[in-house]
């Protein structure tokens, strides 16, 4: 699975360690994360990720 970067801030979302905090499951794919979710550090949506 890939990970993405917040172009934002530079957090990086990676699938293996989801996102506990925000209720994502480790091995949750970016692509699989709800519309609503938001970067757990800044706040930027979805959209404001790319792939590393």
């Amino acid at each position: 699975m890939d990970k993405y970067e917040c172009l934002v801030c530079g957090y990086i979302y990676n699938p293996e360690e989801g996102d506990p905090d925000s209720g994502v499951s480790a091995g949750t794919a970016f692509e699989d994360l709800p519309d609503e979710w938001v970067c757990p550090v800044c706040g930027a949506g979805k959209d404001q990720f790319e792939k590393v």
